[in-house]
């Protein structure tokens, strides 16, 4: 049971490394994205991938995909995950820690999307509140989570075409660990109350001057069990300034996901209110959340990748795997700062403020 992971000093308790204890659903997960924010950014190209590793199921998985010319490619792989938790490489996709907390590299190798990009960051880790969320008598979230703003820098080579990222290019990654539902369902679970809805609003921003994050978990009653607003200089030394925060979402018809959304930070005793304007949905199903087949710690070989891309006019946003989104974001500050962000949504099941009563209502 002894790895290579076990040389750091890094124990919590008396287990290796390998050694989940009784938790099934331990997952370690990185999460990546980015954007170009030039002169000439149009909010039309958009990337994002996940590398998770579930050591109570023995599996890892990990999957990049990308927007381009209105159509999203994205590629994916799952592997036993082995005695090596230092081993970040999954089909088509691996991680480099160069420098942690500063800069990561990440490599994509398939016939669909190839490259290698390097995340640079602009500043600090912010540190959310614990996730903690217990809707019947079992704990369903028991989360440590670490979100950063940073630069990329690289290329791409796409379906063909060839994508320049420049230090102009930004994105977020961030850091997750801990208890969450991952894999399929446990069979023959006797019932713990009605269903649990759930509701979940994250949104990272890079603006010049400043790092933002905004996130949001509430209950079917609107109540908030998360939540959290900070900022932080463009400085990956300095120290976050936490505060509270509303918000406005304005659904589109027909679908969970939004067709503006604002938020009024209170820190220190200053307003700022943000302006999210949604140019582009990305799937979050590209990099396994939600996915039918390829979701985060399911089985699909001892060592398996595929591919696929999507016309995102030819999605159906009805259909229940395709309500996890991520929108690419023009930001806008009450100063006049204008910046790029994402918003993302996951609401399942009813909802009081959205006005879902069901699994399957769309906004009106």
């Amino acid at each position: 049971m002894i790895t290579p992971a076990d040389d750091y000093p890094l124990h919590q308790d008396a287990r290796p490394f390998r050694d989940p204890g009784t938790h099934r659903n331990l997952y370690d997960r990185f999460f990546f994205c980015g954007y170009p924010t030039g002169p000439d950014a149009d909010g039309t190209t958009y990337f994002a991938m996940a590398f998770g590793q579930y050591v109570g199921r023995n599996i890892c998985d990990g999957a990049f995909s990308v927007i381009t010319d209105g159509v999203q490619h994205s590629v994916r792989g799952s592997r036993l995950l082995g005695s090596d938790r230092l081993d970040l490489q999954v089909g088509p996709v691996q991680i480099e820690i160069v420098e942690p907390m500063r800069t990561l590299r990440v490599h994509i190798d398939d016939s669909l999307i190839r490259g290698t990009l390097t995340f640079t960051a602009r500043g600090p880790g912010f540190e959310e509140p614990h996730y903690r969320w217990a809707p019947g008598n079992l704990t369903v979230f028991d989360i440590t989570r670490m979100t950063q703003n940073g630069l990329w820098e690289g290329s791409l080579e796409v379906a063909g075409k060839r994508i320049e990222v420049t230090p102009d290019w930004r994105g977020t990654r961030d850091r997750s660990w801990g208890i969450r539902p991952v894999g399929p369902p446990e069979p023959n679970l006797a019932p713990d109350g009605p269903p649990p809805s759930f509701y979940w609003l994250w949104a990272p921003m890079n603006f010049e001057d400043m790092n933002v994050i905004f996130d949001v978990n509430e209950n079917r009653d609107q109540t908030r069990w998360h939540e959290n607003a900070m900022i932080a200089p463009v400085d990956p030394a300095s120290q976050p300034t936490r505060g509270t925060h509303t918000y406005d979402l304005q659904w589109k018809p027909g679908t969970r996901a939004a067709a503006a959304f604002a938020t009024t930070f209170q820190i220190a005793g200053t307003a700022t209110r943000i302006e999210l304007e949604p140019i582009t949905t990305f799937y979050m199903q590209g990099i396994g959340y939600t996915h039918p087949t390829w979701g985060h710690g399911y089985f699909v070989g001892a060592n398996e990748r595929t591919s696929d891309s999507r016309v995102l006019s030819e999605v159906d946003p009805a259909d229940l795997a395709n309500h996890h989104v991520q929108h690419l974001c023009r930001a806008t500050r009450n100063d006049g700062s204008i910046g790029w962000g994402l918003l993302e949504i996951l609401v399942r099941g009813p909802h009081d403020g959205a006005g879902f009563t069901s699994w399957a209502d769309l906004a009106p």
